[in-house]
């Protein structure tokens, strides 16, 4: 559906005639005009009627209709058309998931389609109606406002991400970690949200450097310092991507170092106990043959002497593991 459409002449808002078509030709017979339609999930037959009216091409209509598409910029005949994929972070399950923007940005037109329930656009869009100076610069404006917005919110999910990570590496790290088992979980989700974060950003490094060092059609040429801050924020997000990437992996390293090692220290304490139990099975086990002929039988001390040897053998041994480390 559409959510918003609108005129805007010399950067503030203006009316404009009902029909897409003849407030198209208003605006560029101004040259001083644009306008701005914000739609959210069309269906094929509300994005049809659009589509005819600016001369969107067919295949960018058919990405902008099925959506799931990577991060790209590609430049028809008459429009360019953007995707990015903004993303969430859900704090009370600490997941991050993704939606998709749409931009197509022509000649005294810019288009923008919206899927999913994050990144709404009115904020950019009431943003910018309180900077003439700068919507006044048309299609252009809208495409630096909305791909600044998103590339910010990349480093505020970054932020909350890694204070998750540093939560996570105190579990692993604890003296006596609590769930062995959850905690190895805990880092493979937490590696699958951060791909998934990836696959929002490094696609889109490539788009905002052509923005920012090459001339683009439909990009006015005094945009590019914009586009350069642009894209030195997502590289700042992606380097922070990286990074918890990287974290997560020597994370789980040290996550699985360390179950080897307790592992280790079980199987020697397991090891001990049963050399200490051996002792006295076995001389159990000499006595309790049935042989009329041994030694100490007849003794009056033999049975509490032999109690003491075990017990003596027992706590040499509990000594001597103890002082290895062993228990």
């Amino acid at each position: 559906m559409i959510v918003d459409c609108a005129m805007y002449r010399e950067g503030r808002r203006s009316a404009a005639p009902d029909d897409f078509s003849d407030a198209l030709d208003e605006a560029r017979a101004t040259g001083d005009a644009f306008l701005w339609v914000g739609m959210y999930e069309p269906t094929e037959k509300e994005f049809e009627h659009v589509s005819q009216e600016f001369g969107l091409h067919p295949l960018a209509v058919e990405d902008a209709l099925t959506a799931h598409q990577r991060p790209k910029m590609e430049v028809y005949d008459d429009s360019l058309f953007v995707v990015l994929k903004p993303v969430m972070y859900d704090e009370a399950s600490d997941t991050v998931s993704t939606g998709e923007l749409m931009l197509f940005i022509g000649d005294s037109f810019v288009v923008t389609v919206r899927h999913g329930e994050g990144a709404a656009l009115a904020a950019v869009r009431h943003r910018l109606e309180h900077e003439p100076d700068v919507l006044k610069h048309g299609p252009t404006a809208v495409l630096y406002a909305v791909s600044d917005a998103v590339v910010d919110h990349y480093i505020e999910v970054a932020a909350e991400l890694q204070a998750d990570l540093e939560e996570l590496e105190a579990e692993v790290f604890a003296p006596n970690p609590s769930d062995s088992k959850n905690t190895a979980a805990r880092i493979y989700g937490f590696k699958r949200q951060v791909l998934e974060f990836r696959r929002a950003t490094s696609p889109l490094l490539a788009p905002m450097d052509r923005l920012a060092f090459g001339n683009v059609p439909f990009v006015h040429e005094h945009a590019q310092p914009f586009f350069r801050d642009v894209a030195d924020h997502l590289t700042k997000a992606n380097e922070y991507i990286e990074g918890l990437d990287r974290l997560l992996s020597d994370a789980l390293a040290a996550h699985l170092a360390q179950m080897g090692v307790r592992q280790n220290d079980d199987m020697r304490k397991i090891s001990a106990w049963a050399a200490m139990a051996a002792v006295p099975t076995m001389v159990a086990g000499i006595y309790g043959m049935n042989f009329e002929h041994m030694p100490e039988l007849k003794h009056r001390w033999g049975y509490p002497l032999v109690v003491l040897v075990m017990v003596a053998v027992c706590l040499g041994l509990h000594r001597l593991f103890k002082r290895r480390g062993w228990l």
